[in-house]
């Protein structure tokens, strides 16, 4: 039985995309401010998806304005991403350590992976990968404390003790969601514990109704 990852089935799927490619435009427009690529400015896009269906999936790739300037990776098959973007280089990678010299790219954008990458040691050792890759990065990632949990589009239960909301989900038939490997979400100051107190980021929230939904760590190496 295939695993709905994106809870396409959920009466809410349509409004989550909605405010999804919003909050991706308005992070995209941030990065751009901050770092006013050009054309020649190397960039790695870490953990594109190959899916086709929904509108915000692979939004950087949509808009970012210098396309044959990206990289984008991916541990998972990136050849259904060919012949939609033709100008950006796709690379399929395996998990753990990038196979890229050191500040290979002048930026690393990455959004919506590091809740994704296994728990808090794993999620450091991503970051230091990142840091080791780009010579200037730009992480996001869903804010824990939002109500509403983005993945399962199931409100609060995120906010009890992680393996209280882990047993609910299994019980819920959400297992996939129920592993640390899978889902491990972050708040502001358990983002900022990933990096070395020496190379701190500078951390700031996108907001939807008030709530901060998204954080967004950002720095130079």
């Amino acid at each position: 039985m295939a695993i709905d990852y994106f809870s396409l089935g959920h009466p809410l799927a349509r409004l989550r995309s909605h405010f999804a490619w919003r909050a991706r435009e308005r992070m995209l427009q941030r990065f751009l401010s901050l770092y006013q690529p050009g054309p020649g400015t190397k960039v790695l896009d870490l953990g594109v998806t190959p899916d086709l269906t929904l509108p915000e999936s692979n939004h950087f790739e949509q808009r970012y304005p210098f396309p044959a300037a990206v990289m984008a990776a991916s541990i998972e098959d990136v050849a259904p991403l060919r012949q939609r973007f033709p100008l950006v280089s796709l690379v399929r990678i395996l998990p753990g350590p990038l196979p890229f010299d050191d500040a290979s790219f002048d930026l690393v954008f990455c959004s919506a992976v590091l809740e994704h990458v296994g728990d808090e040691e794993q999620q450091r050792c991503f970051v230091a990968e990142v840091m080791r890759v780009g010579k200037a990065y730009y992480l996001t990632t869903p804010n824990r404390w939002f109500p509403l949990e983005f993945h399962t589009l199931l409100p609060l239960l995120h906010w009890l003790p992680q393996a209280w909301h882990q047993r609910l989900l299994r019980r819920m038939g959400k297992a996939f969601w129920a592993s640390t490997d899978n889902l491990n979400l972050l708040s502001a100051s358990r983002l900022r514990r990933l990096f070395p107190l020496a190379r701190q980021p500078t951390i700031e929230s996108v907001r939807l109704f008030g709530w901060t939904s998204n954080l967004v760590a950002h720095g130079r190496v």
